[in-house]
């Protein structure tokens, strides 16, 4: 990559953490999607994009919890059976036209996760999911987090709301702490199968933390502007495609 690649590279990053952090998220998918147009490689991308889901969804969830969202009787059961899963995901090395197909299709979902959105539960709905039901949701999204880097938190978030187990702040709270140990699974099952990770980490890793910091501070009080979600949507899009096309 020529520097002034890898300076707006660096740029997107730091977007990209500090728009995914607003909203609990550690932003795996901006991330992913950002190396993609600039055809980082998939061996590059997905331990990359684990290392700073760990960075940016420490401080998410910290913010959050410190702000008194954080539903440990919600979490534990999604974070139980997702943990070793994505070790799994994390340590299996899917060929490359395999990794890109299926990453492209993760960034367009996100993309419409981003366009649409989901619809926060009501005061009366309440609930809290069955067991096994919050098992079984936990360990497939753990294994494709591990196996693509994304870290889940597209996927949980909406499902959280969707089913109305978690208003719009603590579904963001949850999903932040339970990104953080996903990913940290999945890196460890990379480590276990590759034994390393990229250099470049240290470039992006900076950049990520401070956006990573700004955003968090403002998700969790406030949620992301629309217009920015908005601009976020069609940067996934885009790089959805371009993988999905590749």
């Amino acid at each position: 990559m020529t520097q002034e690649s890898v300076v707006m590279l660096t740029g997107l990053i730091f977007v990209a953490a500090m728009l995914y952090a607003s909203v609990g998220h550690g932003g795996a998918s901006g991330y992913l999607a950002a190396m993609a147009l600039f055809g980082v490689a998939p061996e590059v991308m997905k331990p990359t994009a684990l290392v700073l889901n760990i960075l940016v969804s420490a401080l998410a969830a910290g913010s959050f919890a410190r702000a008194g969202f954080f539903d440990f009787r919600l979490f534990w059961p999604f974070a139980l059976a997702s943990v070793p899963m994505a070790f799994v995901g994390g340590a299996i090395q899917a060929p490359s036209g395999v990794y890109r197909a299926i990453v492209g299709v993760v960034l367009l979902f996100a993309a419409t996760r981003f366009l649409i959105d989901v619809p926060a539960a009501r005061s009366d709905q309440g609930g809290r999911p069955a067991l096994w039901s919050s098992l079984a949701w936990g360990a497939g999204i753990g294994l494709l987090s591990g196996l693509t880097g994304v870290g889940g938190g597209i996927f949980l978030t909406p499902l959280l709301l969707l089913a109305g187990w978690a208003d719009a702040r603590r579904a963001s709270a949850v999903s932040a702490a339970f990104i953080f140990v996903t990913s940290l699974a999945g890196l460890a099952g990379h480590l276990a199968s590759v034994g390393q990770v990229p250099g470049a980490i240290r470039i992006w890793a900076p950049a990520a933390l401070v956006g990573g910091f700004l955003g968090a501070r403002v998700g969790s009080r406030h949620l992301a502007p629309k217009s920015l979600r908005r601009v976020l949507a069609l940067v996934l899009l885009v790089a959805g495609l371009k993988l999905v096309a590749s």
